[in-house]
């Protein structure tokens, strides 16, 4: 599949700047199916990373409660310290894929992009 060059900028605008870069590609890409496959692929990365820290928040918000217990929910950081490099990996992996016009999707969350606005 040859991908036009406006539709690798607008998949590679989708990682770059988040939020913003969604909007630009549901804005001027909403047809570009290349372009449309990216910007879920980045949703779900920052969804991945988000709950993962979140989902730290509530274990050691509950933990933190009980005395022996707090040494665990901080040990669990280490868990959104991985959560985010590989949240910088896939992005980077993700920047080089829309840059080359590639459709491969981004381990892990590459499956629940999928099925994101299905």
């Amino acid at each position: 599949m040859i991908v036009k060059t406006s539709q690798r900028v607008l998949a590679f605008l989708a990682y770059l700047l988040f939020v913003p870069g969604w909007l630009i590609v549901l804005l001027f890409g909403r047809r570009s199916r290349f372009a449309m496959y990216h910007a879920k692929q980045s949703v779900a990365l920052v969804f991945f990373v988000a709950a993962a820290f979140i989902g730290w928040l509530v274990f050691a918000w509950l933990t933190a409660w009980v005395p022996s217990l707090f040494i665990a929910g901080m040990a669990a950081f280490s868990l959104v310290i991985a959560a985010v490099i590989f949240g910088i990996v896939a992005w980077l992996l993700g920047m080089r894929n829309a840059l080359r016009g590639q459709m491969t999707p981004l381990p892990i969350v590459g499956g629940w992009a999928k099925r994101l606005m299905a």
